[in-house]
């Protein structure tokens, strides 16, 4: 391979590990090996006291990470293949170790960070957002439920702000991002390459001291009006209804957007925000994505919303089934089903720590 050409950048600089993920045509989309490479270099430096800080970030201009490569996800949906599945073992694993890092992990969520550039970023323990930042679970609109942990962290929202994102999958910027607890510090772009060589020498504490600033505003606080009413229905129907009946321009807006999505990725989305509230920490919540992601590697959604939105690019997807009111109960139930001793993904609680603790509350060294 030539120098240069990894599909994960890996170095130490100081005190400081880098971690850049390196596939900046594809928006830095995840790969398996890329997250095998990630998960070997945050195992090896949390035994390693030169290294006292992580730090992510993309290559490229665009984002720091569109998501997981979601052409061979429908690949192997359509196949019929385990190696979505595998994916997705390795994937939530990974993201349950950002959480639980015990170093100083710092996530530079600059640009577009969507769907598992979220679960490689929205975990770890100091997560910073730019002006650029745009931020998305945007899942619905292939036909797939948010997973990396998305649910977990969009279910800790304020309100129902959350919910809001996790079905319509509309990005957020930054004060928007600290508002629903995506991010902790707002720092301009133009700030970002003295604070990343400044992490190499300094610790975390002091280097966010003299680069963060205040974000741009934001727009959803002014929303909550409407959000917090209307999606707290008990139905996306009702949900819908609400919506188009209230009034303020940007709840149709947000209606109009539900009706686009995949009808059953809605319904289970709605569950799976709502269970993820009561699963308590973070590894059964990833547990109880990845049971939802295998039912959807099943579901001809998937594969239907890749090829409208990322194949054929259409923008066209018919769902299958078409109408909310066509999806049962039963069918969002089968989404949570048990897969079965040998299949479900089971990840032990931190260390001494059964109740979930969430070490984002913990301040950075």
């Amino acid at each position: 391979m030539t120098p240069g050409t990894e599909p994960v950048l890996v170095r130490t600089e100081g005190r400081a590990g880098y971690l850049t993920l390196n596939r900046p045509t594809a928006l830095n989309a995840l790969t398996h090996p890329m997250v095998d490479i990630l998960a070997a270099a945050l195992d090896a430096w949390a035994a390693d006291p030169a290294v006292e800080t992580v730090v992510l970030t993309g290559a490229g201009e665009r984002g720091l990470c569109a998501g997981g490569d979601i052409r061979a996800i429908a690949a192997s949906a359509r196949a019929g293949t385990e190696e979505a599945a595998a994916f997705w073992r390795a994937e939530y694993r990974l993201n349950a170790a950002i959480a639980r890092y015990p170093k100083p992990y710092v996530a530079v969520m600059d640009g577009i960070v969507m769907g598992g550039g979220v679960g490689v970023s929205g975990h770890g323990s100091v997560r910073i957002a730019t002006e650029r930042s745009r931020i998305a679970m945007p899942e619905t609109g292939i036909g797939f439920v948010p997973d990396v942990g998305g649910t977990y962290l969009l279910g800790r929202a304020p309100g129902e702000l959350g919910l809001h994102l996790a079905l319509t999958g509309a990005p957020v910027g930054a004060a928007d991002a600290l508002l629903c607890g995506l991010a902790d510090h707002h720092v301009p772009a133009a700030a970002l390459p003295a604070l990343l060589a400044d992490l190499a020498a300094d610790p975390v504490r002091d280097v966010l001291a003299r680069h963060v600033r205040p974000a741009p505003p934001g727009e959803l606080d002014a929303h909550r009006e409407w959000i917090d009413p209307c999606y707290a229905a008990d139905t996306v129907e009702e949900i819908t209804e609400r919506l188009l009946t209230h009034g303020a321009p940007a709840a149709g807006q947000a209606a109009a957007t539900l009706a686009a999505r995949s009808p059953t990725a809605l319904k289970v989305t709605l569950a799976a925000v709502r269970r993820a509230r009561r699963l308590g920490p973070l590894e059964r919540v990833l547990e109880q994505e990845y049971r939802v992601s295998l039912a959807a590697l099943r579901h001809p959604d998937l594969v239907e919303g890749v090829r409208a939105q990322v194949i054929d690019k259409d923008r066209q997807p018919r769902w299958r089934p078409a109408t909310l009111a066509e999806v049962s109960e039963d069918d969002v139930r089968r989404s949570f089903a048990p897969l079965g001793p040998d299949r479900e993904l089971r990840l032990p609680p931190a260390a001494g720590d059964p109740a979930g603790h969430d070490p984002r509350t913990s301040p950075p060294a």
